[in-house]
């Protein structure tokens, strides 16, 4: 109900929320899985969704590449599994692309990290950042525990 609520503000507000339309869907949380590509909305029972789609990369490709500033958190799939890692490699390989071409890009959060690390991305983007919760909190406009001590 809250994603949906989300969503229905985003809409009312004239913003384009940019959500997966398929998924690598997967029978086991297993690298050795069957696998097939599905509509998000039509994942079958026993099957779980664990990478992004080839429809959903090529969406946020699109709208990555048209992006002046960036901000990555979270990876798109199980991407610790080769069979699921493709969404967070592509995703990368499009960030990596728009920062060549002027963006300013920002990864801030551990699996981010570690997928930045994993996949060769750190000196493709403009910044790494470890402390994704707290980079969050920052850019939220909330005085972080740290600063707040320094200030007092």
């Amino acid at each position: 109900e809250l994603a949906l609520d989300i969503l229905k503000q985003a809409k009312a507000k004239g913003v384009q929320i940019h959500i997966p339309v398929d998924v690598i869907a997967a029978d086991a949380f297993s690298n050795d899985a069957n696998t097939k590509v599905c509509d998000v909305m039509h994942i079958p029972d026993g099957w779980q969704g664990l990478d992004a789609g080839p429809k959903s990369i090529a969406n946020f490709d699109a709208v990555v590449n048209q992006c002046k500033t960036i901000l990555w958190n979270g990876p798109l799939g199980v991407f610790e599994m080769e069979s699921f890692a493709n969404g967070t490699i592509e995703l990368g390989n499009s960030i990596a692309n728009a920062t060549k071409n002027g963006a300013f890009s920002l990864v801030g959060g551990g699996d981010s990290v570690a997928a930045v690390k994993q996949f060769g991305f750190e000196n493709k983007v403009s910044y790494v950042s470890t402390g994704g919760g707290a980079m969050l909190e920052s850019l939220e406009g909330k005085t972080l525990p740290g600063i707040a001590a320094i200030l007092d």
